[in-house]
């Protein structure tokens, strides 16, 4: 499946083309490092509301999230185990002013998973305010 933006206006479909350029440049959300590796990035760059649904089904708070990813960084100082994946199937929708819900499956460490990331820009700034990844049983479907 190509990426893709999901609107039927072209002035608009060419404004969610460069969101989606945008989005895609920083997912998988928390395995590029360059958007920063300490709390004060992660609070940054997410919500004070942030949560996460894992591939478990289990509900993340924002706190959790980070305590998880602070061992990632501390563990991985080199970012080695960053670079084993793939993002493909990318799809984003607006929908809410400056709101956008983007899609897209990811391979890692030989695991497909459907990602979805609610995004929010707030004053030229991204703030993640909730992300799901859900196991893909069947990649035929």
């Amino acid at each position: 499946m190509a990426d893709s933006v999901r609107d039927s206006d072209a002035d608009s479909t060419s404004r969610l083309n460069a969101v989606l350029a945008e989005l895609q440049r920083r997912e998988p959300i928390f395995h590029r490092r360059e958007y920063g590796i300490t709390r004060e990035d992660f609070e940054r760059l997410t919500d004070s509301g942030f949560s996460e649904i894992g591939a478990s089904g289990r509900l993340y708070s924002r706190d959790y999230v980070w305590s998880v990813l602070e061992d990632r960084y501390s563990s991985d100082p080199n970012a080695r185990l960053d670079a084993d994946w793939e993002t493909s199937g990318f799809e984003l929708r607006e929908i809410a002013p400056a709101t956008y819900l983007l899609t897209y499956t990811l391979l890692l460490d030989g695991r497909h998973t459907r990602r979805t990331t609610l995004w929010q820009l707030r004053d030229g700034d991204w703030k993640i305010l909730h992300h799901q990844g859900t196991v893909i049983a069947d990649r035929e479907s």
